[in-house]
């Protein structure tokens, strides 16, 4: 017997949740590829050591860009590897999957998403809103007649929305989110320090000293990285307040993307938000905070999710349970 999976397709990582067993794979989506013969070497956790420090014959590719696929087989090849990985299949079956994506892709982007799971293994293949997906992995109930607000930050795209009755009232998604967060680190380092780090570096400084609330007391980093001007290595030392700065324009986007998804939902809705908040989701939620940013400049309550980062791949396979033991389960073409 086949077992059903919820897949967050995301662009930093792709998280898949199987039936009866939770989140049990969350490796970065990265693929390594020898370019003179075309063949996959390595994928994951392994292709994301190699990325940087590769030969030249040896690419690592990032198959998703802002929450899509810019590069279909890629894509395929590493999602394939992901599923049979895991074993889910059945002698005769193949599991349905659930997969997720960003509320403002394509008809084309959107096809190509649905096709990539169906090529990689999947038998009934569904695909539905991340922001909608990751509200019900953090535990709220969409499906009454009230008002939940969720901004789902990961490695390519924020996804802001307000739900009620199951669905989306009123969303924004931004190309804008951990990625972007990490070019702001290596631009900042070099334009301030003269030293040029590469994207290892900047998601380590993100994860040790990133802040989005200026301190009294700044924590402090050494990084290395090459002189800009003399090409030699050389190390220096960073503080949490100069993280702040930054990563200050890019939080502010997502904010003001914020501001103008609650400007146009009804003032029934808008009073349930005042009273329950906002719940903040994905791998971005964990930058140091972030809760107490968002609540001061919108002025309601903000809480980050329990597991931001599984709530994604967790919500897909909830829903799809849920779908189907409903029997509403609708292919989505």
């Amino acid at each position: 017997m086949a077992r059903d999976i919820g897949i967050d397709l995301g662009t930093a990582n792709v998280l898949i949740y199987v039936q009866g067993k939770g989140v049990v794979l969350n490796e970065p989506s990265v693929v390594a590829v020898d370019t003179k013969t075309d063949k996959v070497l390595a994928v994951g956790s392994e292709a994301y050591r190699m990325v940087g420090r590769t030969p030249s014959n040896i690419r690592a590719i990032r198959p998703l860009k802002d929450g899509v696929i810019s590069d279909f087989d890629v894509t395929q090849e590493m999602l394939t590897y992901f599923i049979n990985k895991l074993n889910v299949k059945g002698f005769m079956s193949k599991p349905s999957i659930m997969i997720c994506a960003p509320t403002n892709i394509t008809e084309i982007e959107r096809k190509a998403i649905m096709q990539a799971a169906e090529q990689s293994g999947g038998g009934k293949v569904y695909l539905e809103y991340e922001p909608k997906v990751a509200a019900i992995g953090a535990g709220l109930d969409i499906f009454k007649p009230s008002g939940n607000m969720v901004i789902d930050m990961g490695g390519g795209t924020s996804d802001i929305a307000i739900l009620s009755l199951g669905d989306i009232v009123s969303s924004q998604s931004l190309r804008v989110a951990g990625d972007r967060m990490n070019t702001d680190i290596v631009n900042y380092i070099k334009g301030k320090h003269n030293l040029v780090i590469g994207e290892h570096s900047a998601e380590n400084i993100k994860m040790e000293v990133g802040t989005a609330l200026k301190v009294d007391d700044p924590k402090k980093m050494e990084v290395r990285g090459r002189d800009a001007v003399s090409g030699m290595p050389r190390a220096i030392e960073i503080d949490e307040n100069e993280i702040e700065k930054a990563l200050h324009d890019t939080l502010q986007q997502i904010i003001t993307a914020t501001m103008n998804v609650l400007e146009t939902v009804p003032p029934e809705l808008a009073s349930d938000i005042i009273d329950r908040g906002v719940m903040l989701t994905g791998g971005t939620s964990l930058l140091n905070g972030i809760d107490q940013l968002f609540s001061e400049q919108l002025k309601v309550p903000v809480v980050v999710s329990e597991d931001p980062l599984d709530n994604v791949a967790k919500g897909a396979g909830e829903l799809l349970e849920r779908m189907q033991t409903s029997g509403k389960g609708k292919k989505r073409k």
